[in-house]
């Protein structure tokens, strides 16, 4: 079975201090929930605090974006040197970089390369807007979007890589994906695309999260579905009870 995983994205909330007090406050409460990886993505300002925080615990870290470049003259950017030692995870594609910060396929692509040529897993994120759901449109975007983030990249690799599907019309809006369509989507076309670029098996190991406006009160329903292998949490991820209470309704749904 595909080892569930949680990751909270932590987006520009909490600074260094908090960050710090969070991840001490959470490591031992997610302590006895070995059966699903739990992964943190704070703040680029906070990843050398939070790492150290959680060192020696079985919670991981995550950057929340990254450069494609080792090194050169791109103020402002990280790269995948810098967040050696520091972090394992690094999402990439998701939504809110595509919308505010320009990123297209090719660079979500260039940074999925690097991710993996210096160590670090990327959680690659995709997902459709509002008008491309209601057109119709879904399954040809979403699996454009995970063709073009996989280019190049060969079987090898995806055993480090994590997919999660976030439509962009329920990140933040208090609205959501059934369980059911977010289930058909996952299975029926991010996992069907991977079926047909890797083969089946390959396809069928690949773990992919739904993100979208999950809580507490709809985790356990989201992974009860059998394509669903975790979520990538934004809001619920930011008090300590409800991070808890996601893994731990993961633990159940999966029965790990």
């Amino acid at each position: 079975m595909r080892k569930p995983i949680i990751a909270g994205n932590w987006k520009m909330y909490k600074t260094l201090a908090e960050s710090v007090s969070f991840a001490r406050e959470l490591a031992p409460r997610l302590a006895s929930f070995s059966g699903v990886e739990r992964v943190v993505c704070p703040t680029f300002i906070a990843l050398a605090g939070v790492a150290d925080a959680l060192r020696g615990t079985e919670v991981h870290v995550g950057a929340q974006n990254i450069h494609w470049e080792a090194q050169g003259a791109f103020t402002s950017q990280i790269s995948p040197t810098m967040l050696q030692g520091l972090a394992e995870y690094v999402i990439i594609g998701h939504s809110e970089c595509r919308a505010y910060l320009n990123e297209t396929d090719e660079t979500v692509n260039k940074k999925v390369k690097a991710s993996l040529a210096y160590g670090l897993k990327p959680i690659i994120a995709v997902g459709e807007s509002l008008a491309q759901n209601e057109a119709g449109e879904t399954e040809t975007f979403v699996g454009g979007q995970v063709r073009a983030a996989l280019a190049g990249v060969d079987a090898a690799n995806m055993a480090n890589i994590v997919m999660a599907y976030e439509p962009i019309w329920a990140i933040g809006t208090g609205k959501n994906a059934t369980s059911e369509v977010a289930n058909s989507i996952i299975g029926g076309t991010i996992r069907a695309t991977l079926a047909e670029l890797y083969g089946n098996q390959i396809a069928q190991s690949v773990r992919i999260q739904y993100g979208g406006s999950v809580k507490p009160s709809n985790m356990t329903e989201y992974m009860s579905q059998p394509d669903i292998d975790g979520a990538l949490v934004g809001g619920a991820s930011l008090k300590v009870d409800d991070f808890a209470a996601l893994v731990e309704g993961a633990a159940q749904a999966k029965g790990v």
